[in-house]
């Protein structure tokens, strides 16, 4: 099989000759080749860049033999659009200077279309597009999910409390609805974009749900992820990716999705067994800054829990960390690929 072919059939839970592999944030800090990149420009350039974005997009493939790219992009972006201000700060990650905190600064909220907003994103899909066809490999789209671009919105960076999410959720539910459905309402708009412009898979990724409570995620943001799910599930094969939703996993799968992206916290094939859809995950990033006499029996580990099952896509639980060594990721990759489920 293809790269392409072992990736798609195995988010569809058909067999597959090996287990396919990709790494979140796989273009990222840890390849030298992308901090000299970044060196020459800034997250704010290589993102508007299609023929830079394309560049990082590839870089990945000329070391590890993955089954699959995912677009370099951020899931932010968009929130500029719609009219926040939103900037990279070296050393400090996203931050957001006019942060949502009233009913009227939702309201204010434009939303433009992904093709207008995102366009450079769009233009890299089809550069990239082309060169993975000369490859046999697949190519992944993305998009925040509403709970998530709702939390950097009106938190205006990281945080550990959700202090102001939970508060504005909690004490203008209309508003809350207001402002999930415009982001929703974005989402799709540039997951189809995305789907137009040749990606083969998208993910939308929740990375900050699991600060909620089950009856909070099945009040305030189930409904919302349903819809951005559904409206894009026939067209191409989606991964609903969560982090800290273990207590909750089902209603997670229930929101929508063909295959359920599983962090480090729940066994892959308790994960399994609990959502009936494929899965994708899930060793811990951090095992991948371990020397490899430690690292392997983690692999081993998530390969032997799933033992030849179908529907199955090896990934971290969560994104590749900076400081990991390259060579880990390269005998990780072949260690996935070799496993000999017999």
């Amino acid at each position: 099989m293809t790269g392409r072919e072992r990736f798609l059939a195995a988010c569809q839970g058909e067999a597959v000759d090996r287990t396919p592999i990709w790494i979140m944030r796989q273009a990222g800090r840890y390849l030298p080749q992308y901090r000299a990149l970044r060196n020459q420009h800034s997250m704010d350039t290589a993102l508007r860049d299609p023929a830079i974005a394309a560049e990082i997009t590839l870089l990945p493939l000329k070391h590890f033999p993955l089954d699959a790219a995912i677009i370099f992009s951020d899931i932010l972006p968009p929130l500029t659009a719609m009219g926040l201000d939103l900037a990279f700060v070296p050393g400090h990650g996203p931050r957001i200077g006019n942060p949502l905190r009233t009913p009227k600064a939702v309201d204010l909220l434009g939303v433009l279309p992904a093709k207008e907003a995102m366009g450079p994103t769009l233009k890299a899909i089809k550069i990239v597009r082309r060169e993975l066809d000369a490859r046999n490999l697949a190519l992944i789209g993305f998009a925040g999910a509403p709970f998530t671009m709702a939390s950097y919105a009106i938190e205006g960076g990281a945080t550990r409390t959700f202090e102001h999410t939970k508060t504005f959720m909690y004490s203008e539910p209309a508003a809350w609805d207001r402002l999930m459905v415009k982001l929703s309402g974005m989402a799709i708009d540039y997951l189809k974009a995305q789907i137009a412009a040749g990606v083969d898979c998208v993910q939308l990724f929740d990375s900050w749900v699991g600060a909620l409570s089950r009856y909070d995620y099945e009040r305030y943001v189930k409904p919302y992820s349903h819809r951005v799910l559904s409206a894009v599930e026939n067209s191409t094969v989606v991964i609903h990716f969560s982090t800290n939703t273990g207590t909750y996993l089902d209603a997670v799968a229930e929101a929508g999705g063909h295959v359920i992206g599983v962090d480090w916290r729940t066994p892959i094939d308790e994960a399994s067994a609990r959502v009936q859809k494929p899965v994708m995950g899930n060793l811990d990033p951090a095992a991948l800054l371990a020397p490899w006499r430690e690292l392997m029996p983690h692999a081993q580990e998530v390969m032997q829990r799933m033992e030849g099952q179908p529907g199955h896509v090896f990934n971290l639980g969560h994104g590749i960390l900076p400081n990991t060594p390259v060579e880990n990721v390269q005998r990780l990759v072949d260690y996935v690929h070799n496993y000999n489920h017999g």
